[in-house]
Parts: structure tokens; C-alpha cells; sequence
């Protein structure tokens, strides 16, 4: 019997399967996991983005964080602004899916469009909704003065700045979370719409009891990954401040936290209390993810 046979056999199927998946938790851990510690390390030191380690230890950065009444002042509007875009945004992407679900010409013609606004630069979007919100020559303006309404300066205002930049988001995200949705209605069983249509169900009534339980895995997913992306919002909100630098607007009236990340980090060279943001920030992501996902799990099966 090949007793050194059969033990390099069982050795190489225990070990081949860790090799495989070895690169990804060595590059995880290069570019994931030391990046992440390495940040928390930085916030507990006074530390300068050009000069490194000033000298000092401890939790400076987080006492002078929460006494920052601007970090508070940005969590604000990060949660306005996410508000505003993300409760129309999955209702408005469960719509579209809903007509996409039916049989239609084109089918995937109509599919394509609207994923077209996520893959468009977010850059473009930007600067085109800048232009669309422009006070004087905007587009919006234009139509609202059809119906006898003043010019309004979208970027002065706290709320009239949030729901553009929520726009904008919207923009992108809705097709995107669409088509999330679309595939998980066309894998809820056909019996359990045939069942509610033998009960007398309307058709209102067999969405909101068969559909909308039967994917709620891909509203949670869409639910937790659009919870990060919005506390994490920047792209949109600085292309829209007019004088950059992370300041959200003269009064810093739709200053996001990653927009004061910046401001801090690399404005001013605070890289020890950029850091000691970016964990807290980090904090707050888990902790609305958590929420909104048990949230969304309780409104779908109470539904």
C-alpha cells in the first residue's frame, strides 16, 4: 500500500483549495486590512500629512472631533441629503422594475437605458446638474419660472442644495437598483402568482404580498450598499460647490463628511483628525446599515 501516496493526496486536497484563495487575502490584506489599521494608528496621533508623526498619543483627534461643531454640522447633511435621495430612490427603482417585469418590445433595449446614468462619468453628471441648477441660466429655473416661480439659487439654500445633489444621486441609482430588482422578480416561483390570482388578489395587492417578500434579499443588499455609498457621498456634492475645497457651499450648507474628510486631510494636512474621521464615519455606516437593514426586513414581512 502507497502509504506516502495516498497522505501527499489527502495533503494536497487541503491545501490546494487555500491556495487558491490565498492572492485574495494577501492583497486584501496589503491593500484592506493594513490600510484600515494603519489609518486607526494615524488618529491617535497628531499627525501631519506632509511632516507624519508630531510627537503626541492618544484621543485628541476623536475629544476635538466631537466637540467639532462642523463634523456635526456634515453629518447633518450627509443624512439630509441621504434621506432625500434613497426613499424615492428604491421606490422609484421598484416601479421601474415592475414595468420591466412585464413582457414589453425591446425588453433589453429598455434595460440598457436605464443603467446608461451609472456608468455615465460622475463627473459629467456633475457638471451637467450644475448647469441644469444654475440660478441664472438653469434649465430648472426655466421651467419653474413657466409657472410663476422666482429664480432660486439652488446652491445658497440648505434644502433647495440637498435636493439637487440628491438628484443627482437619485439619477444615478435608480436604474442601477431597477435592474438589481428586476432579476430577483424574475426568480420568484410562478405558482405563487398563480395562487394569489386564484385567491381574487389584485394585481397591487399580489405585488406588495408576493412580489416584494419574494426579493427581499436584493432590497436588503440594495438597502446596506446604498446606506455606505450615501454616508459616504463626495463626488456629487463637490462638483456642485462652486469654489471647491471640500466647503460644501459659502455657509458649508451641504458639506458632507467625506467632503470635511477632505477639507481636513488635504486642505489643512490634519491627517490625524482626517483619520479619526474616516473611523467614525466608518462607525456611523455600520450602525445605519444595521438599522436600515432591519428595518427593511421588518417593512417587507409586515408587508
Amino acid at each position: 500500500m502507497n502509504t506516502r501516496g495516498t497522505f501527499g493526496t489527502r495533503l494536497d486536497r487541503k491545501v490546494t483549495p487555500f491556495l487558491f484563495i490565498a492572492p485574495f487575502f494577501a492583497i486584501f490584506a496589503v491593500f484592506g486590512a493594513f490600510p484600515l489599521l494603519y489609518t486607526a494608528w494615524v488618529s491617535l496621533h497628531d499627525w501631519g500629512l506632509l511632516e507624519g508623526d508630531r510627537g503626541r498619543f492618544g484621543f485628541a483627534n476623536y475629544a476635538e472631533l466631537f466637540g467639532d461643531g462642523r463634523f456635526y454640522n456634515a453629518l447633518a447633511n450627509t443624512i439630509g441629503i441621504f434621506l432625500l435621495a434613497a426613499v424615492p430612490e428604491f421606490f422609484l427603482a421598484l416601479g421601474i422594475a415592475a414595468l420591466l417585469n412585464r413582457k414589453l418590445r425591446a425588453s433589453t433595449w429598455w434595460q440598457t437605458g436605464v443603467l446608461l446614468p451609472n456608468v455615465v462619468s460622475v463627473v459629467a453628471v456633475g457638471l451637467v446638474f450644475t448647469q441644469l441648477y444654475s440660478r441664472d441660466f438653469g434649465v430648472v429655473n426655466e421651467v419653474l419660472g413657466w409657472f410663476g416661480v422666482s429664480p432660486v439659487n439652488w446652491q445658497a439654500g440648505r434644502w433647495t442644495s440637498h435636493l439637487a445633489v440628491a438628484s443627482m444621486v437619485m439619477w444615478r441609482w435608480v436604474g442601477y437598483n431597477a435592474l438589481i430588482y428586476l432579476a430577483a422578480m424574475q426568480a420568484v416561483p410562478q405558482e405563487l402568482y398563480e395562487a394569489a390570482e386564484l385567491d381574487g388578489a389584485s394585481h397591487w395587492r399580489t405585488f406588495w404580498s408576493v412580489t416584494v417578500p419574494g426579493i427581499r434579499p436584493a432590497i436588503a443588499f440594495t438597502v446596506v450598499a446604498g446606506t455606505v455609498n450615501g454616508l459616504q457621498l463626495f463626488a456629487e456634492p463637490q462638483l456642485f460647490d462652486p469654489g471647491g475645497g471640500g466647503t460644501g457651499g459659502n455657509d458649508r450648507q451641504f458639506q458632507t463628511l467625506a467632503m470635511y474628510l477632505y477639507e481636513k486631510g488635504f486642505t489643512k494636512f490634519d491627517a490625524g483628525y482626517a483619520a479619526a474621521l474616516s473611523w467614525v464615519t466608518f462607525l456611523i455606516c455600520v450602525v445605519f446599515a444595521i438599522f436600515n437593514y432591519r428595518l427593511v426586513r421588518r417593512f417587507v414581512s409586515a408587508s
